[in-house]
């Protein structure tokens, strides 16, 4: 499940993975957030925090997350990760290189840090 947070300002989406996340979560919560942000906001920064019932990404959602990043790419202005699922993490850092913008990871116990930088 992608709960979406609310509590970030208009050129910040921010989300909670929670469970298991499917191309079914994707394209009902993150997807329509993303396309409608970007019709009112040039650039994004995205937080994503996932919580202790995080069980993993489905390969469908993996190639959602990947297309919509591509799709938008030049449009990224920052992207935050909170977890300490240290394999999401390393994925994260692996494909950083396509990023036009900062990313970052933190760990869940520094998500007030990882909250203040997305919005610096």
């Amino acid at each position: 499940m992608i709960e979406r947070l609310i509590t970030f300002p208009e050129n910040v989406l921010g989300f909670i993975y929670k469970g298991h996340i499917s191309k079914a979560d994707y394209d009902s919560v993150l997807v329509p957030a993303i396309n409608n942000a970007l019709n009112k906001q040039e650039r994004l920064r995205l937080y994503v925090e996932t919580d202790a019932t995080f069980l993993g990404i489905g390969p469908g959602a993996i190639w959602e997350d990947f297309k919509v990043g591509v799709e938008h790419l030049k449009r990224w202005e920052r992207v935050v990760v909170v977890t300490d699922v240290e394999w999401l993490k390393n994925t994260m850092r692996l494909f950083s290189f396509l990023m036009p913008g900062a990313m970052k990871a933190f760990p869940v116990a520094e998500s007030a840090r990882a909250r203040a930088w997305i919005m610096e």
